[in-house]
């Protein structure tokens, strides 16, 4: 049975990996994936095993898991729907390359924390299409914006999918992990910065992207009362950080702090549009952001965790670790292979994956282990532009071409990745 999950586990993971050769859609094939791996432990499992048992326990934790993005995504798109992030946006006036290079990579890594690094990079991709023309000079602060939202992501445990699945699972705890990990995820992101920054000659300016005839780029007219951007980007990102408080105060899970959110936003959508006509009032409606989220996505991480869940039921992610340390040993050098791999390929199940290696009776929560991977996990994605959600996203958006970034990003993102690592690892020598 063992050879048959993890046979029918690596067609999978292939089979997502080559998505867009095969054109089919990797979540279809996540959830074939997850489902046939249950389907084959149930059949094949000894008489009185609790294969039922394991798949609720299973799907509980999973379900935490779905529920938090659920929320965070409808509040971002709320937010977004309202122009509130504008009011962030708009103030970036400087038109010198070196300058706006280091504001917009500023902008990304602290708002992928208070968002998500997804929503980050398409919010600051969106940012760099108003104010550069230039294709290449736009390339370069695309690819930056991907090492910024993900490094952003990396210490919060509201920033990156993978930190805050080891935050829902109590691997890790909110301040610990704000505090291990920001220098860490902020040296990931100076190294390249202080390189490009080198690279740029002094005194560069920018292409802008729309300029009247005095050259003046004109400003953008929002079709949002500024009083409901300013208290709809208040709820929601006040919400947010919120979340971790409300875990801390009641003990309940995060998903429970995140529907408080959402209901919050919900209201307030509601109050502030209610003499608007329903044509007018509908595309500001958390039902309609409802259905502009990306559900192919949840979806996608319920197949993969379901996965990895049967994997973890019947041992095999036990034996896994057990031969990691035999054969590596190191287990900080396996983190950062782990990281160098989610470059790769996904980091959702990798980390899904340590998960169910390494338990909290071993490693309990905040080890040297748990913070070190929520680092190496997030950043690595970086390397390559397919290996995080941030850059699959920035690709599309500006079209970026794999070897174009592999040339010019992918070395930064590397050195950055290292940089960090072994400030993590510095830090953590010296004060514990």
């Amino acid at each position: 049975m063992t050879t048959i999950l993890i046979l029918l586990f690596v067609i999978g993971y292939v089979l997502i990996t080559l998505e867009h050769a095969i054109n089919i859609n990797k979540t279809a094939t996540a959830l074939i994936t997850g489902v046939i791996c249950w389907a084959v432990y149930a059949l094949m499992a000894p008489n009185g095993e609790p294969v039922g048992e394991h798949l609720t326990e299973n799907l509980s934790h999973t379900a935490e898991i779905l529920f938090f993005l659920l929320g965070a995504m409808t509040v971002v798109e709320l937010i977004d729907a309202h122009e509130g992030f504008t009011l962030i946006t708009d103030r970036i006036a400087s038109r010198n390359t070196r300058t706006l290079l280091w504001i917009i990579s500023g902008l990304a890594f602290v708002l992928s924390a208070l968002l998500d690094n997804l929503t980050t990079a398409i919010v600051m991709v969106s940012v760099a299409r108003k104010l550069v023309r230039n294709d290449e000079q736009r390339r370069v602060m695309a690819g930056m914006i991907i090492i910024a939202a993900n490094a952003g992501g990396a210490w919060s445990p509201i920033g990156d999918v993978t930190t805050t699945m080891l935050w829902i699972g109590g691997q890790v705890t909110t301040i610990n992990i704000i505090k291990t990990l920001l220098l860490p995820s902020l040296v990931s992101i100076l190294v390249p910065l202080a390189i490009l920054t080198y690279q740029t000659p002094s005194g560069t300016t920018v292409f802008e992207a729309s300029a009247d005839e005095e050259g003046v780029s004109r400003p953008y007219v929002s079709k949002t009362a500024r009083r409901d951007r300013q208290l709809m980007l208040a709820i929601g990102l006040g919400g947010m950080l919120f979340v971790p408080i409300f875990k801390a105060l009641t003990g309940l899970p995060p998903y429970m702090g995140m529907m408080l959110v959402l209901g919050a936003i919900w209201v307030a959508s509601e109050v502030i549009h209610k003499d608007k006509d329903e044509a007018e009032k509908e595309p500001l409606t958390p039902a309609y952001a409802l259905s502009q989220i990306d559900a192919p996505s949840i979806l996608f991480f319920l197949g993969i965790l379901l996965a990895v869940g049967s994997l973890e039921a019947t041992g095999v992610l036990r034996d896994l670790a057990g031969s990691l340390n035999n054969t590596v040993g190191d287990i900080d050098l396996i983190v950062v292979l782990i990281g160098l791999v989610s470059a790769v390929v996904d980091n959702v199940p990798i980390v899904a994956a340590a998960m169910g290696m390494y338990d909290l009776t071993t490693y309990p929560a905040d080890s040297k282990l748990w913070e070190f991977l929520a680092y190496c996990a997030g950043t690595g994605g970086s390397i390559l532009i397919i290996g995080s959600a941030p850059g699959v996203a920035v690709m599309g958006m500006e079209r970026l071409d794999f070897l174009w970034y592999f040339r010019k990003i992918s070395w930064l993102a590397l050195i950055g990745y290292l940089a960090g690592a072994l400030t993590y690892l510095g830090v953590y020598a010296v004060l514990r």
